[in-house]
C-alpha cells in the first residue's frame, strides 16, 4: 500500500495541513454542532480533527479512494473507536456527486482540490455544491493562482485547459476565472487572507443573492 501520508501531499505538511483547514473553518464560524462536507477527505488529514470535535453524525467526507479512508481510520482515528462514537459518513464517488448524502451543509470543504482538477471538473463540484448549500452555507476551497510563478513552466495560458484529474501535478487559475465559474452557479466568490504553507489560495464561495 502506499504511504497513506505522502499520498495527499507533502509527508511533513500532514500535520499543519491538517490545521490550517480546523484553524480556517472554526474562524469562519464553524462550530461543533454544523455539518461539515468535506470534499477530497483522503486520507482524513483534516477528518481527524473534525470528527472528534463535530457533534455524532455530522461529518461527511467524499474520496473516490476507497483505501485512502481506510488507512485514516486505522492510522489516524485509533481505528474504528472514533468512527463508532461519531458516526462519519463517506462516499467514493469520483464525479463530485455532493447530492449524494441527500442533505444540506453549513460548511463544505474543498482543500488542494480545485488545484488538481480541470474546469469541467470545477463546474461539476460548484454546481452540486449549491444544491447542497443553504443560505447561510460558507464553502471554503484553494486553488494555485496563475500568477505564482510555477505557472509559466506547466501550463500554457493563465488558466488550464487540459480535461481530466491532473495528480501529482498542479494546475493553474486566475481568481477572476474562479469567480466566473462559481456566479455561473448562483454563488459569489472572495479570496481569503489566510497563508497556505504551499502557496495555495484559499477562497470563500456563497450562495448569492
Amino acid at each position: 500500500m502506499p504511504n497513506y501520508r505522502a499520498y495527499v501531499g507533502p509527508e511533513g505538511w500532514y500535520d499543519i495541513i491538517a490545521a490550517m483547514q480546523f484553524n480556517l473553518l472554526t474562524n469562519l464560524g464553524l462550530r461543533q454542532h454544523h455539518y461539515l462536507l468535506d470534499i477530497g477527505c483522503g486520507s482524513l488529514r483534516g477528518g481527524r480533527l473534525f470528527i472528534p470535535y463535530l457533534f455524532h453524525s455530522h461529518y461527511f467526507g467524499i474520496e473516490p479512494n476507497k483505501w485512502l479512508i481506510e488507512a485514516g481510520i486505522t492510522h489516524e482515528l485509533g481505528g474504528n473507536c472514533q468512527v463508532e462514537a461519531k458516526k462519519p459518513t463517506f462516499s467514493n464517488d469520483d464525479n463530485f456527486t455532493l447530492t449524494t448524502f441527500n442533505r444540506k451543509f453549513d460548511y463544505l470543504l474543498a482543500q488542494s482540490i480545485f488545484s488538481h482538477a480541470c474546469e469541467r471538473q470545477i463546474k461539476r463540484c460548484l454546481s452540486q455544491a449549491r444544491e447542497v448549500m443553504k443560505p447561510t452555507s460558507i464553502f471554503a476551497a484553494t486553488y494555485f493562482d496563475s500568477s505564482d510563478p510555477r505557472a509559466e513552466s506547466r501550463q500554457e495560458g493563465p488558466n488550464f485547459k487540459g480535461d481530466g484529474w491532473t495528480y501529482p501535478g498542479c494546475v493553474f487559475y486566475t481568481l477572476d476565472h474562479i469567480t466566473e465559474l462559481a456566479e455561473e452557479q448562483g454563488l459569489t466568490c472572495e479570496l481569503l487572507d489566510f497563508k497556505h504553507p504551499d502557496l495555495q489560495t484559499w477562497v470563500k464561495f456563497e450562495v448569492a443573492e
